[in-house]
């Protein structure tokens, strides 16, 4: 029976500890004073146990609220919220999320509440001022902050605590707390913005009735209701959907930091309360239209933004899942399923065909093929012997394998790629970096013209002091400003998603226009990624025909990727008797006759003979054999695109350098480089040299478009200026991209760098009108020749002026000057026949 001495603020669907809704499926439990308490994630979780191991129960006893209040703006912060974050100086907890060596200590952070670059200004400034912090980096993206302290000088509780009192929150970073996060986010700002686009609707419906009429005539008492009706549809807008600007440009106020919140906010609610005074005093213009309007849009561009950000944050969670939940642990033989987390330095751990491995180790017994293209990307399986390594995340492919676990946690390769990423994505672009200079200057600038209008006009004519003054803020409002690049870019971006190419990221386009390199990985990128048969060389009297049909028989009973190059064939013969060696090729009986295919020195021992000479063409060759002879030859090869050629012709043309960058290190990269015409070439590389390589190349002043398909390209897809995935790569991969080529056509991309040049364009020719709107306005305002309703007309028409414009930029891209068809590649599957090389 519960203990009535117990508060339980949370009811039965919340969670226990802070009070938010437990998520469906989540079955997190901690025993508080003997009964079963609900929680909505690990985190809960573990403070709460946290609590009851250090004999702090009499916490939930004497608690009156849930831990973490949603909102903490207080200088003082409420004692129980001091408890819970000290909390979090316990080691057990800072396990999952702080890195610590000798003196320091790193921990990964969520934070909530940032809304631009200016809130990442302030909280690094703040942050780094704290005594004891040595490195802070907030990611503007995925809102994800990085610090670095000295652990003698400053605790965990103490940054968090700092972090509260600026008005933020900071949540240890966890997945499955974030997806919660992340999904409460974007149905708030859902529900926002339909209520601004309704209300943005109707009244503006209201205001063309209010427009005809001051031009035509139209009866008082119309007008009274309509302008009661208006102020009706428009308060929710305002104090539902605008809210989050007001609330930002109070905490701005109070940090003493200034952002577009605060004119925005000015702006807002400066013109909704004029109209709401103008109409109950029936004096005045109302601007209902043009504040829901104007709300409206700034939701649209805060929404697109948080989209992309909740891909980026699911990315690295996604990552981490590639890591199974259990594992197959021997314990003096005997097999126990055991959590993949449990696991240590020294497990001895079973892995069967098509598990994936738990942690990096060395097999101790066995052999099988492992899939590796999490880590390199290439397609093809390798074999991997006794005492080889092998890593967590990689597939095992053929045999059961025992292996011996050498690193776990933090330490194993996948950790190491997804901190790769996180590093990656904290670099901060140059243009972010101005903004977050000029971003206060700007606002103080607006604010200090309004000021000085309304404080002349007051001296000179008090009565219309406050309608100039308002005129001034709806003119220099950067209605048409902020409109200038996100309408291009929004049509722009329209016209490349028709024709294949999804912009996933705002500056896409941007970067395109300004791009001087093409990175190009090779597999599934540049060729298929696919092995098809390229080539058959006959060594005796029977037809390539049947040679291939033989091999297909064989191969059909065959999981390696080499196999389908055959079974998609022909599959007319049976064959029986099969004995597939791992690494080596397969044999059988086909209608009582032996044969073997593989690597040419196994299957010349079913023969007795040794393997005849290769062929001249380089490739990768297969031997087929019977029980007396070598039959046939047979080359296999990655099919390049057949539009890749003229891709590269077309991006040089513009300018571009093209290069290739890939972890394959065989000749067939010598091949495709020769063939497409990339002139530098750089194989055989890790993901880490990979993404090193680039930012050489940005170091020395160089914009780079990477385009890539596979895991082991997240941290150079994130670590470029512009980074592209094909339509067929790995969700992650797609996920962490600035772009996908959807249409699988690297022609798309030519046409995102052409129409991304245009785009360019008609931004600056958006800018140039929209100042030049401001700047005439602006004189004009301040001098009372404006009303506020011209003000807002104007803002309006100027606004219009630019989308228009804008639209231009729907066209199909046109391509620089074709390239004679002669010159591209030939992407036919064709497969050449040779005479027998040696008949016997």
């Amino acid at each position: 029976m519960q203990d009535p001495a117990i508060e339980t603020p949370a009811t039965a669907s919340d969670c226990y500890h802070c009070g938010l809704s437990i998520p469906p499926g989540a079955k997190y439990q901690t025993i508080i004073n003997g009964q079963p308490k609900a929680m909505c994630c690990p985190g809960c979780q573990a403070v709460a146990q946290t609590i009851v191991d250090s004999g702090l129960d009499n916490y939930y006893k004497h608690r009156t609220e849930s831990a973490a209040a949603p909102e903490v703006n207080a200088k003082e912060l409420p004692e129980n919220l001091l408890l819970e974050l000290g909390l979090y100086d316990d080691e057990n907890v800072q396990s999952s999320f702080v890195t610590s060596n000798d003196e320091e200590s790193e921990a990964i952070l969520v934070i909530e509440g940032i809304t631009c670059a200016a809130c990442v200004w302030l909280l690094e400034n703040h942050i780094r001022n704290i005594p004891g912090v040595t490195k802070v980096s907030v990611n503007l993206t995925n809102h994800r902050a990085r610090i670095t302290w000295l652990r003698a000088e400053c605790k965990l509780s103490h940054l968090l605590a700092e972090i509260y009192r600026i008005g933020y929150q900071a949540h240890p970073y966890h997945p499955d707390k974030e997806e919660q996060l992340l999904e409460q986010e974007k149905k708030r700002a859902t529900r926002r913005l339909g209520v601004a686009g309704i209300g943005m609707m109707q009244t503006m419906m209201l205001a063309v009735a209010l427009y005809g009429g001051a031009l035509q005539g139209i009866d008082d008492q119309y007008v009274t209701f309509i302008r009661w009706a208006s102020m009706v549809i428009a308060t929710p807008v305002i104090f539902y959907s605008a809210r989050p600007f007001i609330i930002a440009a109070i905490r701005d106020i109070k940090t003493r930091h200034l952002t577009m919140d605060v004119p925005v906010s000015i702006a807002i609610y400066g013109a909704y309360l004029a109209s709401v005074w103008a109409t109950i005093t029936d004096s005045g213009e109302v601007y209902f239209d043009s504040v829901t309007m104007f709300t409206f849009f700034l939701l649209i561009g805060r929404f697109l933004e948080m989209q992309a950000r909740h891909r980026t944050g699911r990315a690295g969670n996604a990552l981490l899942n590639l890591i199974p939940a259990s594992a197959t642990k021997l314990i003096d033989g005997e097999e126990q399923l055991v959590p993949a987390g449990d696991l240590k330095v020294g497990d001895v751990v079973l892995i069967k065909p098509g598990h994936t491995i738990p942690a990096d180790g060395i097999i101790v017994s066995g052999s099988s093929s492992v899939d590796e293209s999490a880590l390199t990307g290439e397609y093809l399986p390798i074999r991997k012997e006794t005492e080889a390594q092998v890593v967590g995340g990689t597939i095992n492919v053929e045999n059961p394998i025992t292996v011996e676990i050498t690193q776990v946690g933090q330490e194993t390769q996948l950790s190491a790629i997804v901190r790769l990423l996180e590093r990656a994505q904290e670099d901060k672009p140059k243009a972010a970096q101005i903004a977050d200079k000029v971003a206060s200057y700007f606002v103080a600038a607006v604010l200090l013209t309004a000021t000085g209008v309304g404080l002349g006009w007051w001296v000179v004519d008090p009565a219309n002091a406050f309608w100039i003054t308002l005129s001034v803020l709806v003119v220099t409002c950067p209605c048409a400003l902020s409109l200038a690049t996100p309408t291009a870019l929004t049509a722009a971006t329209g016209t490349l998603r028709q024709n294949g190419l999804l912009i996933t990221r705002g500056h896409v386009l941007e970067s395109l226009a300004t791009a001087s390199h093409v990175v190009f990985d090779k597999t599934g990128t540049l060729t298929e990624g696919n092995l098809s048969l390229q080539e058959v060389v006959p060594l005796t009297d029977i037809e390539a025909e049947q040679c291939i049909k033989i091999a297909a028989a064989l191969e059909q009973h065959s999981e390696h990727p080499i196999a389908r190059a055959f079974t998609e064939l022909s599959q007319e013969l049976l064959a029986t008797d099969i004995n597939n060696k791992v690494g080596q090729g397969i044999s059988g009986l086909i209608d009582g006759a032996a044969f073997r295919i593989g690597k040419p020195e196994f299957a010349a021992e079913i023969c007795g003979n040794t393997a005849p000479a290769l062929p001249a063409t380089s490739g990768q060759w297969l031997l087929l054999c019977s029980d007396t002879k070598p039959i046939a030859w047979f080359r296999l090869n990655d099919q390049i695109r057949r539009e890749a050629k003229e891709a590269i012709g077309y991006l040089k043309q513009l300018g571009l350098k093209c290069e290739m960058l890939t972890g394959d290190n065989s000749s067939a990269v010598t091949e495709v480089a020769n063939a497409l015409g990339i002139d530098t070439t750089i194989s055989g590389v890790s993901p880490s040299e990979k993404l090193e390589h680039v930012r050489q190349l940005q170091e020395q002043g160089a914009q780079v478009i990477m385009v890539g398909d596979g895991i082991n390209d997240i941290p150079v897809l994130a670590g470029a200026q512009t980074s592209i995935a094909m339509g067929s790569a790995t969700d992650l991969a797609k996920t962490n991209a600035d772009g996908v080529l959807i249409s699988h056509d690297l022609l798309r991309l030519v046409d995102g760098i052409t129409l991304a040049r245009k785009t360019r364009i008609i931004i600056r020719e958006n800018l140039g009108w929209s100042l030049c709107y401001n700047l005439l306005a602006l004189p004009l305002a301040a001098l009372g020749f404006i009303a506020p309703y011209m003000a807002a007309l104007g803002m309006s028409a100027s606004s219009l002026v630019v989308v228009g414009n804008a639209m231009r930029l729907n066209g199909k891209p046109k391509r620089p000057k074709s390239i004679s068809p002669k010159e591209t590649a030939n992407g036919q599957k064709t497969i050449e026949v040779m005479e027998p090389a040696n008949k016997s």
